[in-house]
């Protein structure tokens, strides 16, 4: 492996990934597709969609096992040891033959993603990243709102963050990804707005907004009513004060 490609596809839809991405996925010699398992196996479906639409029959496509984080070791090491995992999966998948190796991220390999990362374990001497749509950019175009206030900042961060330490000091709009405990629900809601998505540009998109304090129940019965119908789920959210 000579060319490593980390080409963002959105959130799965096919229309979410640039000219650029598929200039990328043409150039390479192959395709890697990771399988997440039979209760996840939609993931590798909608790889298998996005491959077909933009390079056809002829796109040389290779799959494999992804490994599985250890749940009940402490977390930083479980992540360390999993993402060893990955690169050596990545490096077992590739062919005989294959310098240049492309993998399909969902949104972009930039923005709380560790593809980077796990590539960084592996001696491949270049590493070409294509930007996709983030989930947060989807958010945003769904609900038709703006990120920001006015000249105001705006803090991304993670579910566990945000359970752990609560509401960032001097926020005043966050936006979180990776919270699979619903940690909004954990806030005081006095003032605060939700804006929340789940499978955001796809077919199963749900959309969710209003105070707080009125759509948190709403959010968490659609979240779980969602996961267990489809057997995976990918949602995001911003919260705004005022």
């Amino acid at each position: 492996m000579q060319e490593l490609f980390l080409i963002g596809i959105g959130t799965g839809n096919p229309d979410h990934v640039t000219l650029e991405g598929i200039r990328a996925m043409r150039e390479a010699d192959v395709v890697l597709i990771p399988r997440k398992g039979e209760e996840k196996s939609d993931l590798a479906d909608l790889r298998r969609q996005i491959v077909a639409v933009h390079l056809g029959a002829q796109a040389r496509v290779v799959e494999f096992d992804l490994p599985v984080r250890d749940a009940r070791a402490e977390y930083y090491d479980a992540v360390e040891r999993w993402h060893d995992a990955i690169a050596q999966s990545w490096r077992a998948a590739v062919p005989e033959g294959a310098a240049r190796v492309a993998l399909l991220i969902w949104g972009d390999a930039s923005l709380y993603d560790s593809s980077l990362r796990i590539a960084g374990r592996l001696d491949v001497p270049r590493v070409r990243v294509v930007p996709g749509i983030t989930s947060l950019q989807a958010l945003t175009a769904a609900h038709a709102i703006p990120l920001n206030e006015v000249g105001a900042p705006v803090m991304i961060t993670t579910g566990r963050q945000l359970r752990d330490n609560g509401w960032p000091k001097d926020a005043n709009t966050v936006a979180v990804m990776l919270d699979g405990s619903c940690s909004f629900s954990g806030l005081d809601p006095a003032g605060l707005h939700i804006w929340w998505g789940a499978y955001v540009g796809m077919e199963q998109e749900i959309l969710i907004a209003g105070p707080l304090a009125e759509m948190s129940g709403d959010i968490l019965s659609a979240r779980a009513a969602a996961r267990e119908r489809h057997g995976w789920i990918m949602d995001i959210y911003v919260l705004r004060r005022g």
